[in-house]
């Protein structure tokens, strides 16, 4: 037993037993201090920390080498976990069968580990929940695996006894890869601790290899390759001020958070909801959904949330979804869910590992280094090792070619000797021959002696000349040995493509936090608001009612991605009527709209929500309108419709009280309404569009509003197969410009003012629009209105024409027929 440096130990000579053995008389607290000692270093190396090389704490290595050596490799058959177990136990790891098979089961979980080292059939658990016993699970190892111990019989690395001296074990495995980096890992120590966070395999691995060649590189410039933690999970990583701190010292704080996406609620209406796609590391949706439970029943911190479900299944992965009650602010929900639930988590990185036997917390540039000396010498001892078979081949092959050559002699040489010994003595004599050589001719079947043989044999030896010249390159030459190694690991990531998972969030953790906090309160307050519609058949809402518009941001360029179809002011707990091409009306509130975002003073309408998200549309049908409803709704003469058939009505604006859907006119067979049109006094000017380039313009006035049954009147005549596009304008103060009419055929586009088109009596032809060229036979998309603006069938903007003031001229060339403002295509 090791004594501690000055203590003192009484020792009576006649204190011997019976079998000559010393008794020693120690102390207590010596004996407790050294006990513990010996227990301390034990778990420290034999236990909790990894090692810094092959990544694997004894348990890991010991399991993966057990699985070798049993032949358990990809392309064997699962075999059951508990005899995997068994053999660990029984042969090299001297603990119980609980702790093995603990750690045989992190191997396997994908939502653990980036690169899983088992391929584990069965229930291995969850985040949430513990895996299946031992007895109903099976394994093997994965393909990623065999890329930590598929060198291990080249005498690559070293080997030591088992617990009981029977049998030798690698004191550490080749590791073609980063592994510690990659997977990271974790371990509790005496007075110590590691907790290493996963990393991308292929960024990792461009780092290695970009430290290979410049083994000088800075901490900024390995970011470069590996910008900060992947996590097998997903979500988010913020502030990596503090990640380069972890990478520098191997200690830092790093905050992980969930992704989450605000919409409605499926199948609700008026009700938001947040769903949770990707959790922190280590986090499942049980632990959340509890600490929700608890926030909402006990300390009540958590308000405004109506159910939790947890709808996560292997096919989708993780769905979480928390249901925000009706006039809840689902970011500002979100932001007390990020507070109080394990929603956002911290991650204390703790790069604590052994080197050389000896616990040293390394950054990110030590911890590639301790990996890469480790390559060197694996392929050194590799390579040693193939030149030493391969020189050990060719003695033998030119051995042989000698008794080839003189094979009459070799057999009356062997005829002529008395035994085997005499005769291996004669040919090492008269051929000059070593032992070995002269006993593999002696074994060697005279089959093996034919002319073809030879041929064989020589093609052999110079194959093996050239295969130990480039081994020899590799041992003397230093710069080709990290060239082989840098092409390995490029082989390895080539062979084995990982996505990144994990978004970074670049800056200072708590300038970070601070600026994702969103501003305004929990619940939303009835604050005035615009409804926008785009062309595309988006709609959206602004945060709030401003002195400038959105019909003047648009005027002014500032709307983006879109074109206005349709505005109306409303408020954000108040109501609105989607409009359909049906003739169909729903009533929609304005809170589940998402919200436009706004910096400097642009509004980009690619926020907006596809209008058959809210209301239940039928196949063909699209919504082609918007109107308000409540205080809004007052003094207005109504909706003003037009049909494709030409039919105009103004719907009367006394909608349904218990209705949520309910029609706005009655549509013969084969009819449709391509424009709604809020009026907001009557002083409006209705417009038609043909496809024959006929346009007619006259007052609201002179169409006599009607209720909801109502089938409407004339409004243009048009010819057989003809299709229109309604509109209506204010001319007289309208505050956004010049009302333009724009047309086009697909071929050529026309923008000419309003006003130089009279106006004619309703039911009539109206008057020429746009002169056709040859080759033009109809237009196909018309608007008129305020905002100048273009936009295609996918909202991305079109330059328009100069504005022509003949109104009957023909078109300027376009390349294509996608055009316009908040344009209906008519075929």
């Amino acid at each position: 037993m090791a004594r501690r440096k000055g203590t003192t130990t009484k020792v009576d000579p006649s204190a011997f037993d019976s079998a000559g053995a010393n008794v020693f008389d120690n102390s207590l607290k010596t004996e407790i201090e050294d006990s513990y000692l010996e227990y301390a270093y034990s778990v420290i190396h034999s236990r909790a920390l990894p090692d810094a090389r092959d990544g694997l704490k004894p348990v890991h290595r010991r399991i993966l080498y057990s699985m070798n050596e049993n032949g358990y490799r990809p392309t064997h058959a699962y075999v059951k976990s508990s005899r995997v177990v068994g053999d660990v136990m029984g042969k090299y790891h001297p603990h119980g069968d609980v702790a093995i098979y603990d750690a045989m089961v992190r191997l396997a979980q994908d939502f653990s580990l980036n690169v899983p080292l088992i391929d584990g059939h069965g229930n291995f658990g969850s985040p949430d929940d513990g895996p299946a016993a031992s007895r109903y699970t099976e394994a093997r190892m994965s393909p990623e695996a065999m890329q930590l111990v598929g060198e291990l019989g080249e005498d690559t690395v070293d080997f030591r006894p088992n617990y009981d001296g029977s049998l030798e074990e690698p004191s550490v495995l080749p590791a073609a890869f980063p592994n510690l980096l990659v997977n990271g890992t974790s371990g509790i120590a005496v007075g110590m601790a590691t907790n290493m966070i996963p990393h991308n395999l292929g960024e990792v691995v461009a780092a290695a290899r970009w430290l290979i060649t410049h083994p000088s590189a800075t901490l900024d410039k390995l970011m470069e390759f590996v910008p900060g933690p992947d996590l097998p999970t997903g979500g988010s990583l913020l502030g990596l001020d503090e990640v380069r701190r972890a990478y520098e010292t191997g200690r830092g704080v790093v905050r992980m958070r969930a992704n989450c996406e605000t919409g409605p609620l499926e199948g609700s209406r008026g009700r938001q909801a947040i769903t949770v796609t990707e959790l922190p590391y280590g986090v499942g949706p049980e632990k959340v959904i509890e600490k929700i439970t608890d926030e909402v029943n006990k300390s009540k911190r958590l308000t405004g949330i109506a159910d939790v479900k947890d709808l996560t299944d292997r096919e989708n992965g993780t769905r979480l979804v928390i249901e925000c009650k009706v006039g809840v602010n689902p970011q500002a929900l979100l932001a007390d869910l990020y507070r109080l639930t394990p929603l956002e988590q911290s991650f204390g990185i703790n790069n604590l590992v052994l080197v050389d036997g000896q616990p040293q917390t390394l950054g990110l540039k030590e911890l590639l280094e301790v990996f890469l000396r480790h390559r060197y010498e694996v392929v050194t001892r590799r390579t040693k090792y193939r030149r030493r078979k391969r020189e050990e081949r060719l003695h033998l092959v030119d051995g042989l070619l000698i008794a080839l050559l003189n094979i009459d002699k070799v057999i009356k040489l062997i005829r002529e000797s008395e035994n085997a010994q005499a005769a291996k003595d004669g040919l090492m004599t008269r051929f000059k021959l070593s032992e070995i050589q002269a006993t593999y001719i002696l074994d060697t079947p005279l089959r093996r002696l034919t002319k073809y043989d030879r041929l064989e044999l020589e093609s052999e030896q110079d194959r093996l000349r050239e295969e130990i010249a480039e081994l020899s390159k590799i041992l003397d030459d230093e710069s080709v040995l990290k060239k082989l190694v840098s092409a390995e690991l490029a082989k390895i990531a080539k062979d084995f493509p990982t996505e990144r998972r994990t978004s970074l969030i670049d800056g200072d953790l708590k300038e970070v936090l601070a600026a994702s906090k969103p501003s305004g309160p929990l619940e939303v307050t009835d604050d005035p608001c615009q409804v926008i519609l785009s062309a595309t058949g988006l709609v959206a809402r602004t945060a709030a009612e401003s002195e400038e518009s959105t019909e003047t941001r648009r005027r002014n360029g500032r709307v983006k991605h879109d074109a206005v179809a349709a505005v109306v002011h409303t408020t954000a707990r108040g109501q609105i009527l989607l409009v359909t091409s049906r003739g169909r009306a729903f009533k929609t509130d304005v809170l589940p709209l998402p919200v436009l975002p706004e910096q400097a003073g642009t509004v980009s309408l690619r926020g907006g929500m596809a209008a058959r998200e809210l209301v239940p549309l039928e196949k063909g049908e699209t919504v082609v309108g918007i109107a308000p409803l409540g205080e809004q709704a007052a003094g207005s003469p109504g909706l003003a419709l037009g049909t494709r058939a030409g039919v105009v009505k103004i719907c009367s604006p006394e909608w349904p009280v218990r209705s949520d859907e309910f029609e706005v006119i009655s549509l013969k067979d084969g009819d449709e309404v391509v424009g709604a049109t809020w009026l907001t006094d009557g002083s409006e000017t209705l417009a038609f569009v043909s496809s024959e380039a006929s346009l007619l313009k006259y007052a609201a006035s002179l169409v006599r509003p009607q209720g909801l049954k109502g089938g409407g009147m004339a409004g243009i005549n048009v010819g057989a197969g003809s299709a229109v596009f309604f509109g209506a304008v204010r001319t007289d103060d309208d505050e956004h410009g010049e009302p333009l009419v724009i047309t086009s055929t697909g071929q050529s586009v026309k923008v000419t003012p309003f006003s130089e088109y009279p106006a004619k009596g309703r039911a009539t032809g109206g008057v020429r629009a746009q002169r056709f060229l040859k080759g033009e036979t109809a237009l196909r998309v018309a608007w008129i209105g305020p905002r100048p603006a273009g936009a295609a069938r996918n909202g991305d903007p079109v330059e328009l024409p100069e504005i022509d003031v003949r109104r009957d001229g023909s078109g300027h060339a376009h390349p294509g027929p996608d055009v316009v403002g908040h344009l209906i295509e008519r075929d």
